[in-house]
């Protein structure tokens, strides 16, 4: 059951990495210039108080320090690098686990 939603999800981190990286090869042409927009920069444009509220939530409930050097290391590499990564993670958790053998010589 939670193998198909895990596939849907990366689905979903799939195509947000293409969109963001077709936005930022658009603007890199666009200003003759290498252009890598951070997740930070993109989640602070689509919503600044969901930003806000996870990083209040973040330091009062579970620790200062994981927001400080882990969470603010992520929010500053490039949003398709972090939905890259995330496919690939959901990918990995959500596949079959077969034998190589099992599905050419079992009946």
């Amino acid at each position: 059951m939670l193998k198909p939603i895990l596939r849907i999800l990366a689905l979903f981190a799939l195509a947000t990495s293409l969109i963001t990286a077709v936005l930022d090869i658009t603007r890199s042409i666009a200003d003759s210039t290498l252009v890598m927009t951070p997740l930070g920069l993109d989640w602070f444009n689509i919503s600044p108080t969901t930003l806000n509220a996870s990083q209040d939530t973040i330091k009062n409930y579970v620790h200062p320090i994981l927001w400080d050097p882990v969470i603010q290391t992520i929010l500053l590499a490039p949003s398709w690098f972090v939905f890259s990564v995330l496919w690939l993670i959901l990918t990995l958790l959500g596949r079959n686990r077969r034998s190589r053998w099992e599905g050419r010589y079992s009946r």
